[in-house]
């Protein structure tokens, strides 16, 4: 068994000599440019932000932690990952260079129903194993709050071990980790080739499995993969009205392979995010902004899957739909493990502004989770998650690729990394 790390050390206190990327702190802070500033954690929580020079009396005879200058961002909120599942995919990598295309890899018996195999005869210990290494890799790079969707199992047992798992990691590194039920991933290979197994299996996610797991206590959203060799949008809405039943948030995979109109109804639900969004149609974009859903870019995705259809971002602008970015780590279609190159790839192949990129590893990525009230903000009020990095510029963050930056990571009020 994985043995939980150490308790961290406590980060309260007041947290000196430090920058602010005016982007991604609350408004209402009143620092010039170039201005010390200054954070002030209490019982694990941001009780004041500022400039270093006007931190209030009543919190002089706090520890002090000299923040050397470094710039403080808000922890990074990594949206959208598929992080437990059994083995790997490095052969289907080979198969799409050769020229094989999703959907041919799929019907090969590659794709998801390779990892379902895996995970199936993967135990708790074993996805454990093999999940914490990859989510070490992504808190390194101060990620300090993750989703983590399961999919790969497409039956209650394996569903539910997915799940337990995900929970367990949570605990294992004082991550905050919402999960995400997306037993409509792909269809089990032991309803394949039957006249109604579609049907079937979707009857069974919504009436035996993800009430189970709900009264589990093992659900936090719900998502479905909506597309041509995927689900129908009928068998979509079927969940969708599954888990409003039982009081939970649903989310999409939607448009990423032709348009379904699937995120026009995922907003009729007041879904979350639609994630993907390659194919969105304008009336899609139109329906996301009056729900207030999310739209979620996944570039790593793009880049494997060597797509050339590239979202509408100029639609979602004008529009003032918020943009995420994220890893959507998964073994096929993105074996991405650094949401910093993600929001560079979201700049370079979908043409986001700086600006737009860190807002989408930050405060629009917590917003996708429904965490906009604790993650994705430095302001006072809020728990303390926040990321000191040993960089000049903001831009930086979204500038290299292949730098992991040195960084401090405080992660729900506790200090989980010292950088040098």
């Amino acid at each position: 068994m994985t043995q939980a790390a150490k308790p961290h050390t406590s980060a309260d206190g007041r947290w000196l000599n430090l920058r602010l990327a005016p982007e991604l702190f609350a408004a209402d802070v009143p620092l010039a440019d170039g201005q010390p500033a200054c954070i002030v954690v209490q019982q694990g929580r941001i009780v004041w932000v500022g400039p270093q020079d006007q931190v209030p009396a009543v919190y002089a005879g706090l520890p002090a932690h000299d923040g050397g200058a470094r710039l403080a961002t808000p922890g990074l909120v990594d949206c959208h990952t598929h992080l437990v599942y059994g083995g790997e995919r490095a052969n289907e990598f080979a198969m799409r260079l050769a020229g094989a295309t999703y959907e041919e890899v799929a019907r090969a018996g590659g794709g998801i129903v390779s990892s379902v195999k895996a995970t199936r005869e993967a135990s708790e210990e074993e996805l454990i194993a093999q999940a914490l290494p990859r989510l070490d890799q992504l808190l390194a790079e101060g990620v300090t709050a993750i989703e983590i969707k399961s999919g790969y199992g497409l039956s209650l047992e394996h569903e539910r071990k997915q799940l337990r798992v995900a929970r367990r990691l949570a605990e294992l590194r004082g991550v905050t980790v919402r999960t995400t039920f997306l037993g409509a991933h792909a269809l089990p290979p032991e309803y394949a080739g039957k006249p109604q197994g579609s049907q079937d299996y979707i009857d069974l996610v919504c009436r035996d499995i993800m009430p189970a797991l709900a009264a589990e206590g093992l659900i936090d959203a719900v998502d479905v993969f909506c597309e041509r060799i995927a689900f129908s949008l009928a068998e979509t809405e079927q969940v969708f009205q599954a888990a409003q039943a039982l009081g939970l948030p649903v989310k999409l995979h939607a448009e990423q392979l032709s348009n379904m109109e699937g995120a026009a109804l995922a907003a009729r639900y007041g879904a979350l995010s639609c994630d993907h969004i390659e194919h969105l149609s304008e009336n899609g974009i139109a329906a996301m902004r009056d729900a207030g859903t999310v739209a979620v870019l996944l570039p790593g995705a793009f880049y494997t899957l060597r797509d050339t259809k590239l979202p509408p971002i100029d639609g979602l602008r004008a529009a003032k739909v918020p943009m995420a970015v994220s890893t959507d780590h998964n073994p096929g279609t993105s074996p991405a493990l650094s949401l910093l190159l993600m929001a560079n790839m979201a700049c370079t192949l979908f043409r986001l502004t700086v600006p737009e990129a860190l807002a989408g590893i930050t405060r629009h990525a917590a917003l996708a989770l429904g965490l906009q009230h604790e993650q994705g903000l430095i302001a006072a009020g809020r728990p303390a998650n926040f990321v000191l990095w040993p960089v000049r510029h903001a831009a930086e963050l979204a500038y290299w690729f292949g730098y992991k930056p040195d960084c401090t990571v405080v992660r729900q009020g506790r200090i989980a990394r010292t950088g040098g």
